[in-house]
């Protein structure tokens, strides 16, 4: 009698000691929780907070003064997109990945090294446009013997300038039509809106067209090497494993980012420096 009584009373005691043991840890967890914003009033701990208002202001200076900021902030965060759009940066770096994509290296060199070569070399090509923005509109500004409009008119047009050496006739034309406006008698009427995209276009077509002449020495390689090995019969050897360590010995022999960086560097022209 005594036996089955005590096996069916267990079950139950051991569900009850787990309910119990439930309501405590609930309990203990809403004692932490109200516990904290308690401890945070008694104290009294201040908590920064940021308003933003807008107030009459006195004087003409002041409210010129936060323009001019806020006026900085929004080039600084213009800043990547004017630096992609503006120069040589679009050039070089679509001729790095297809010159990566041809050698079949995967992510040999990394996309940190190829933006950063590109960022540096893009520093190099412009300087020649950025020390004539200096000279002509910078300084002049800090100078205040100009007016900060005639700054940024002064600014734009070395840059329209390198612009316009890099971009084709037809690409222009193009923009121009699009936007409705007729035909420019000379550069000065050529809005700025429509020269970026024209030169941005442009500077893919030639991105391209050097890649496709970058693509042909390592094509040839790897046709010669897929040839070969179907010839021995080795049709399940893949091919790039094969020609990869020949397209490297070729790029290393004819000094290959010699060759590279020098070119590219000479496709812009005068303004380089070149």
């Amino acid at each position: 009698m005594s036996g089955p009584g005590l096996r069916d009373h267990r079950p139950s005691s051991s569900k009850a000691a787990a309910v119990f043991l439930a309501l405590l840890l609930a309990m203990a967890l809403t004692l932490a929780l109200t516990a904290g914003p308690a401890r945070a009033q008694g104290n009294m701990v201040p908590i920064p907070t940021v308003s933003f208002t807008f107030d009459q202001a006195d004087d003409s200076g002041r409210v010129a003064t936060v323009i001019n900021v806020m006026f900085l902030l929004t080039v600084l965060a213009l800043a990547p997109s004017i630096l992609v759009m503006m120069t040589s940066f679009v050039r070089i770096v679509v001729i790095f990945g297809f010159l990566r994509q041809a050698m079949g290296t995967q992510q040999t060199p990394p996309n940190q090294i190829i933006i950063s070569l590109a960022l540096f070399m893009t520093f190099f090509i412009m300087m020649p446009v950025w020390s004539n923005i200096e000279d002509r509109a910078y300084k002049p500004f800090m100078a205040n013997e100009i007016t900060q409009k005639e700054a940024f008119d002064r600014a734009m047009l070395p840059v329209r300038e390198f612009m316009f050496r890099q971009t084709r006739e037809k690409d222009l034309a193009l923009f121009m039509r699009i936007a409705g406006e007729s035909k420019p008698v000379d550069k000065s009427a050529v809005p700025t809106l429509s020269l970026i995209p024209a030169f941005i276009i442009s500077e893919l077509k030639t991105a391209f067209t050097i890649g496709f002449l970058l693509y042909m020495p390592f094509l040839v390689i790897d046709m010669v090497v897929a040839s070969v090995l179907l010839s021995m019969g080795m049709m399940m050897l893949p091919p790039v494993m094969i020609s990869l360590p020949f397209k490297l010995m070729l790029f290393v022999l004819v000094d290959g980012w010699n060759l590279l960086a020098g070119s590219v560097v000479r496709s812009f022209g005068e303004l380089a420096g070149i």
